[in-house]
């Protein structure tokens, strides 16, 4: 039976965040500290059930005082009114569905929930698909471009870090019809936090370290996910060509563009539409013509900025895009999509200003 969102004394919404010891887990708890409207009432991982969090996490000493919750959709349901799932892809598919029937809101950071084509999704991430209807359910929360379907729902499917930069990056100029979509290359790096804290052998230091990797090409899981926003945004097919590149830093992803232009435009140009379609959401940041923006500019928080250089010569735009993949690319889109959910000015507990140098 489906539960009505409860509130606790104090007011606020009740937050289970499930993968806590993951590096979108604790971010979460990060960004959600400082949120008016929630307070975290467990934090969940298969693996340290019992342990205290600061265990794992050293520098939530004092801040986050309790130990970490095994995962039961029965206990959660208990202690939560909505619920972050932070986990690998194939955890979710099973556990959303047990957490949306128990009457909790879900906003899933896997990848499970993504691709509405069940076979698809089977083809890209080698997991059995969730059942059609909760592909069907979930709420693809791409929110500068879809926030106005995310009012209300139960059940929202954050988007990939990779797509959310490419996605951000391409849209109005797809929409607009000023490039060519058959001809979208995609060149797309990421700090190593985008591997997870998991140890393998591509992200050892003595490997990552003073070194640049191309991975997936051609294979990466977010090639269907980019493909199918597209298509929409588009109306027919488009098909991208998509390489991914791990490099030696922390945070942060800076998507690279190239595409046909459908007529000459400037720089200028692009600065002017892009600044019209993303008018009035804050977290978009287009900047001028000719400033291409660095990953450095948007980390730790939930920016997105994009520039363009424009080639006369061959016919063709660059468009590049930066987020922090935690923060905008994770966690931080996530607490956004949940504010659109509740009916709640996007921009509550995420006002960051990017730590820098």
């Amino acid at each position: 039976m489906k539960q009505e969102v409860g509130m606790t004394v104090e007011g606020k919404l009740r937050a289970a965040i499930v993968g806590s010891t993951g590096y979108g887990g604790v971010e979460l708890i990060r960004l959600l500290q400082n949120h008016p409207d929630i307070e975290v009432t467990s934090v969940i991982s298969s693996s340290s059930a019992g342990e205290p969090i600061e265990n794992g996490f050293p520098h939530l000493t004092a801040i986050i005082q309790r130990n970490l919750d095994g995962v039961d959709p029965a206990e959660i349901a208990g202690r939560a009114d909505v619920v972050f799932t932070a986990t690998p892809s194939g955890v979710s598919a099973k556990l959303v569905p047990q957490l949306l029937e128990a009457g909790l809101k879900v906003v899933d950071l896997s990848g499970d929930f993504r691709l509405k084509d069940g076979a698809e999704y089977e083809q890209w991430y080698k997991h059995p698909a969730p059942p059609q209807a909760y592909l069907e359910q979930a709420v693809y929360g791409l929110c500068e471009v879809f926030g106005e379907r995310a009012a209300g729902v139960d059940f929202i499917s954050n988007p990939g870090c990779y797509p959310t930069a490419t996605l951000l990056g391409l849209i109005p100029a797809l929409k607009a019809g000023w490039i060519k979509h058959d001809s979208i290359i995609i060149d797309a790096k990421s700090g190593v936090s985008g591997a997870g804290r998991g140890t393998s052998l591509m992200v050892h230091f003595a490997e990552i370290n003073e070194n640049l990797k191309a991975y997936k090409i051609n294979k990466h899981q977010h090639i269907p996910e980019i493909e199918q926003v597209l298509t929409e945004i588009a109306g027919e097919k488009v098909t991208v060509t998509f390489t991914t590149y791990l490099v030696p830093m922390n945070r942060g992803i800076m998507s690279t563009m190239y595409a046909g232009m459908n007529g000459n435009y400037s720089e200028q140009d692009f600065v002017e539409l892009y600044r019209e379609y993303y008018e009035g959401r804050p977290f978009v940041r287009v900047r001028g013509a000719g400033v291409v923006p660095a990953t450095k500019e948007v980390s730790g928080s939930n920016y997105c900025d994009i520039g363009f250089a424009t080639d006369a010569r061959t016919g063709r735009v660059t468009i590049v895009s930066v987020i922090d993949n935690i923060v905008k690319g994770a966690a931080g889109q996530a607490i956004q999509n949940l504010n659109l959910m509740m009916g709640w000015e996007e921009t509550r507990g995420l006002g960051y200003t990017p730590v820098y140098p």
